[in-house]
């Protein structure tokens, strides 16, 4: 038995334990006109000091709005089609990030419900169909701005203080009949980008432990999903993307570093969560089919709120070696909802190297030496995160 795949399964058992301590049911159900929906319920429950979840149970879909004021912070979600409840008085409201809730009627058909803040926020809402267990949910998360993270460690963290080896996925964009962008003088992403990964390969693997794997080691058409399947398959450590920008204006020049976003993962944790019953892998492992929508949503926050995190302190890490080599064209990591960053358990990254629209980056692009140059910048940022992660 592998263990850090036992790890990992105790791990991630206690977290979902933990998250389902934290599911809280209160309220009972009223019984309202057919006509509107019912808020048969309401459940708060806080992960973390930066995390706050409020479930709203109805009794049919409905459509809603939510916005942010400020003097006082507040939360302001307007319910439609849907009529008061007394769930809204008995239930457990105060959390670190919110201080209660309080209700009032807007129009003829609409529940206008607050959630009074203590810090700021940054709000997103979803919706969940019944699943057999539950009813129709809102369910609305609060992640504080104002606030230092706090530490979560992944298995993967876990695993990485006891191996004696680091494992990098390559990931060269574009291949085969996708040739991603081409520059002026007919260079092709696809070649660059694998170019250069191999260049990273030959570095990587000559540092003792270290390991890089490529998704693909020629010019091959691999679809996205893949790309991350194989680094997941060979359990690495990072995923790093590597692709070659194009815009209209040949001017546009520099390099950038992207990391997912909330709202990528907002929408990744919700396919998940739909194709949970066929999925047997989404976290290091453990499968969610045995668990309800919330705590499978709990466990995916969980889980890529870390990874983003340290995505981000790794896309810092490569940006300060990247700026010896290259111009950036922004300073900061970028974040955008690219799938191949999606993976909940993998720190990951997409590096844009330069602009291959611009005749003055593509010509470097076309040089082995720049070439090896990035190759190194990039090595460099990998050994300065993973030597402050197990520190």
């Amino acid at each position: 038995m592998d263990p850090f795949s036992t790890t990992r399964r105790g791990f991630l058992k206690r977290v979902a334990r933990y998250g389902a301590a934290l599911v809280m049911l209160a309220g009972h159900k009223t019984t309202f006109a057919k006509s509107s929906a019912a808020l048969t319920g309401i459940r708060v429950s806080q992960t973390s000091d930066n995390h706050t979840r409020v479930v709203f149970d109805l009794s049919t879909g409905t459509g809603h709005n939510l916005f942010t004021l400020d003097n006082p912070r507040r939360i302001v979600i307007d319910l439609k089609r849907t009529r008061e409840s007394s769930a809204l008085v008995v239930v457990k409201q105060k959390t670190s990030l919110m201080r209660g809730i309080r209700s009032a009627k807007r129009g003829s058909d609409t529940l206008r419900v607050v959630l009074d803040l203590k810090n700021s926020v940054r709000p997103r809402s979803f919706f969940l169909k019944p699943d057999g267990k539950s009813g129709h949910r809102l369910v609305v998360d609060l992640h504080a701005t104002n606030l230092s993270p706090t530490p979560i460690i992944t298995s993967q963290q876990q695993r990485q203080k006891q191996k004696k080896e680091f494992i990098i996925a390559i990931d060269p964009g574009h291949g085969g009949r996708d040739p991603g962008a081409i520059g002026r003088k007919g260079t092709r992403e696809k070649d660059v980008t694998l170019a250069v990964a191999k260049k990273m390969k030959t570095l990587i693997n000559r540092e003792p432990g270290y390991k890089a794997i490529l998704t693909r080691n020629r010019d091959q058409f691999v679809i996205l999903r893949n790309r991350v399947k194989k680094a997941r398959d060979n359990r690495a450590d990072l995923f790093i993307s590597l692709h070659a920008d194009s815009f209209r204006s040949p001017r546009a020049e520099g390099a950038s570093v992207y990391a997912l976003s909330l709202n990528g993962a907002s929408s990744e944790a919700a396919r998940r969560i739909a194709e949970k019953e066929n999925a047997s892998d989404l976290l290091g492992g453990i499968s969610l089919a045995d668990k309800d929508d919330l705590i499978a949503s709990v466990l995916l926050d969980l889980s890529q709120t870390a990874t983003i995190q340290d995505s981000l302190q790794f896309g810092s890490n490569v940006l300060k070696n990247l700026r010896k080599v290259s111009k950036l064209n922004n300073k900061q990591v970028q974040q955008a909802g690219f799938a191949v960053l999606k993976a909940p358990d993998m720190t990951s990254i997409l590096i844009e190297t330069a602009f291959i629209s611009n005749p003055k980056e593509e010509r470097k692009l076309r040089s082995s030496k720049h070439q090896q140059k990035l190759a190194n910048a990039v090595f460099a940022g990998i050994k300065t995160h993973l030597k402050n992660r197990i520190s």
